[in-house]
């Protein structure tokens, strides 16, 4: 049976290039992004791909997800990627935190991903066997932060690490594999243009882990070469 993978943040970077991966496996991709109309480069594989569907959705809103979930009812999922997410200030310090944009950082990065878990959770459980990954980042483990700073965007991953903890403990009755995944310091719009990694050596990567993961690696913290990460 052809599996079925459901996407957000799609229209750039490591969501664009998963949805153009998963595609060419041969897989069925609801891709989601906050403005299609502007996703030019997803909205053209759909020209060339009939099992790629492409939705609005911003993470946030959570009556817009509860819609495009009612009408999804009844798909199973076999997996499915959060990826959107969203750095904030890169400029902000010590002394210099901007509340608000914390907060925003915060929605964003750690509490929309719960919520789309809630609200796709039972498309997962249809599936025979599933996963919900998250995308988090080095930056978010505790045990390895050395440097300091970074407050807003350090501080909403490792909450969604939480999550993903909690989740992996809730969801094991479901069959749902659940894990955090650092996709390398990557050269796209949030990574910079002075990333170790481009956008397809870390989808490749990252896919190939998940290709591979089962239940006895729920609950873990993964980079795109499968070396687990401390929290």
């Amino acid at each position: 049976m052809t599996k079925h993978l459901f996407i957000t943040g799609a229209n750039r970077g490591l969501g664009l290039t998963m949805v153009k991966q998963y595609l060419d496996s041969g897989w069925i991709v609801t891709a989601c992004c906050r403005e299609p109309e502007q996703a030019d480069e997803l909205t053209s594989l759909l020209e060339k791909h009939e099992s790629l569907s492409v939705f609005q959705l911003d993470v946030t809103n959570y009556q817009e997800l509860q819609q495009l979930a009612a009408s999804l009812q009844g798909e199973p999922i076999d997996l499915l990627i959060n990826n959107a997410g969203y750095y904030g200030p890169k400029d902000s310090s010590l002394g210099d935190i901007d509340v608000e944009e914390w907060r925003k950082v915060f929605e964003i990065n750690a509490i929309a991903p719960l919520k789309i878990l809630e609200a796709f959770r039972a498309n997962l459980k249809l599936a025979t066997s599933s996963t919900l990954a998250i995308l988090s980042s080095k930056m978010g483990s505790m045990a390895d932060n050395s440097s300091g700073g970074t407050y807003i965007y350090r501080s909403s991953k490792a909450a969604v690490n939480s999550v993903v903890k909690s989740l992996s403990v809730d969801l094991t009755e479901d069959n749902i594999a659940v894990v955090a995944l650092h996709p390398g310091w990557v050269r796209t719009q949030m990574g910079g243009i002075n990333g170790l990694i481009d956008t397809h050596e870390s989808v490749t990567g990252l896919k190939r882990v998940l290709d591979k993961l089962d239940m006895s690696q729920t609950g873990l913290f993964l980079d795109y070469r499968g070396q687990e990460i401390p929290w």
